[in-house]
């Protein structure tokens, strides 16, 4: 990680965006994101709440201006953010200039991409060239990049226009149970109960999304960071497959011995948005070694009445609560519904053992790796929820870790060979207060790092409201490089349980 900065900083600090403009892989990646204008199932006629297919194809026809689009979110992040604490960082005046500019645009004939004219917001932890960039720790308080993350460069090179940062803890990984929260920005609360939290670490993300002031958002995920915010928050979000979304640019980013527990995907209200929005941020980038090449599927071409369904209540570590484990039963309903006759209660195989050594794993360093980001980025006071402790293991028991993880990532990925999909509890509890505490046993409670483990691609959208009035969500999961199949699941869920909802601030 060290080294990398070194040459971003001695290289202009130019990240993927410029040092790969003309690039054969980026070439492909052009190819790949060509503009497809899909209908949009989205009942809404209000721009701040219709989806971004439907709001992206209003501006494309001229009915709405991308300079309105942009003043009504501005609006709206003025009427709800002093309450919720979602965007911590805004770029008004250049928002302005790029929407003025997309309209002379479109008024000569030229659209500049399939978000065109699009306002979002984009997580802190992503660096956003002349915009603060955080990552929720104080060492980087002040910190301006000088070029874009590879996911904003996209999002921008395909016609939408940044609002602003998202809050996120520090290093998106010290939420410590609070949700998304830091020492410079503080909490972000959840737009359908004030005193609730957003979960994170994509907290900031989900709940601007849900509360109307961006369209979209780009989210992280290293144990279910843009799972969690999307169950609390009542919308959908994606955790893609492992080596899809490039994490150039991110504050945690690639390479490591925890490489593969972390991916970017986007978080919307619609799932035809996270659809959308995959093509344009997937793909390498010639920077982000991980990424491969692989064509995106067209989820609307999945048929669901031949998947082989698997569903579980519990993953065997900490049972969920029945309303939890409600939602699993309806959803399944739901597929049987359809015509789906091939519904198994099962689940992967020692979840469990995995859980533990992940865990095992994740501190065999002494979380020396957190250390060496916070002397990094010269933070010398650390957030109270960033894990600093950990147990250092001689190399034979790292080496004994690593080979037993991927024994067992292999077996589960046999065991998957039966099936098509997953469905399983996003959580094992409804969101939680600003003040909750982890309980002594939570180790292991985790519904979705299972699957940053695996890298299996995983979704989670609203299905339900809990008996405290917030959302509640359920997660699915496809075999490797099969997102599409995810994305059909969630827009069959969505459609009928009707998905997000709108909420009173």
């Amino acid at each position: 990680m060290t080294s990398r900065r070194r040459f971003l900083r001695t290289a202009g600090y130019a990240t993927a965006a410029t040092l790969v403009a003309t690039s054969a892989l980026s070439r492909l990646h052009a190819q790949s994101a060509a503009p497809a204008f899909p209908a949009s199932f989205d009942p809404s006629d209000d721009p701040l709440f219709m989806s971004t297919v439907k709001l992206a194809s209003l501006i494309r026809a001229k009915k709405l201006s991308a300079v309105e689009a942009v003043d009504l979110h501005f609006a709206r992040i003025d009427a709800v953010n002093t309450k919720i604490n979602a965007v911590v960082a805004q770029c008004r005046e250049r928002a302005r200039v790029e929407a003025a500019a997309a309209d002379a645009s479109l008024a000569r004939g030229r659209l500049l991409g399939p978000l065109h004219g699009v306002p979002f917001t984009i997580k802190d932890s992503f660096d956003t060239a002349g915009v603060v960039t955080t990552g929720g720790t104080l060492g980087r308080k002040d910190f301006i990049p000088g070029a874009d993350a590879t996911v904003v460069a996209r999002l921008r090179n395909a016609g939408g226009i940044l609002l602003g940062k998202t809050n996120t803890p520090e290093f998106t990984l010290g939420g410590g149970g609070k949700g998304t929260i830091n020492l410079i920005h503080g909490v972000t609360r959840n737009p359908y109960h004030l005193d609730y939290q957003s979960s994170g670490s994509s907290g900031g993300a989900g709940a601007i999304v849900a509360a109307g002031g961006a369209s979209f958002d780009i989210g992280t995920d290293f144990g279910g960071s843009i799972r969690g915010p999307a169950f609390a928050c009542g919308i959908a979000g994606l955790k893609p497959t492992y080596g899809t979304v490039p994490r150039t640019g991110h504050i945690v980013g690639y390479g490591g011995a925890f490489d593969n527990f972390q991916e970017a995907g986007p978080m919307a209200r619609r799932v035809e948005d996270v659809a959308y929005l995959m093509p344009i941020i997937t793909g390498p980038d010639d920077w982000d070694a991980a990424m491969c090449p692989v064509p995106w599927p067209d989820y609307a071409k999945v048929d669901l009445k031949k998947l082989r369904v698997a569903f579980y209540f519990s993953n065997g570590q900490m049972a969920p609560t029945e309303e939890l484990q409600a939602t699993v039963k309806q959803t399944v309903a739901y597929f049987r519904d359809l015509g789906v006759t091939s519904l198994t209660e099962d689940a992967p195989p020692k979840m469990k053992e995995l859980a533990q050594i992940r865990q095992a794993f994740s501190g065999a360093n002494g979380r020396d790796h957190m250390r060496r980001m916070l002397k990094l980025h010269g933070t010398t006071q650390a957030s109270p929820g960033l894990n600093l402790s950990g147990n250092v293991l001689p190399s034979a028991d790292f080496t004994r870790l690593c080979e037993e993880m991927d024994a067992i990532k292999s077996e589960q990925l046999a065991w998957f060979e039966s099936y098509d999909l997953i469905i399983c509890p996003a959580s094992q509890q409804a969101p939680v207060p600003l003040d909750w505490e982890r309980p002594a046993n939570w180790a292991g409670a985790s519904y979705t790092s299972q699957y940053n483990t695996t890298g299996w691609p995983a979704g989670v959208v609203r299905c339900g409201t809990a008996a405290n009035g917030l959302p509640l969500g359920i997660q699915l999961i496809a075999q490797p490089w099969r997102d599409d199949v995810v994305l059909a699941a969630m827009a069959h869920v969505e459609s009928r349980t009707g998905g997000w909802v709108k909420p009173v601030l």
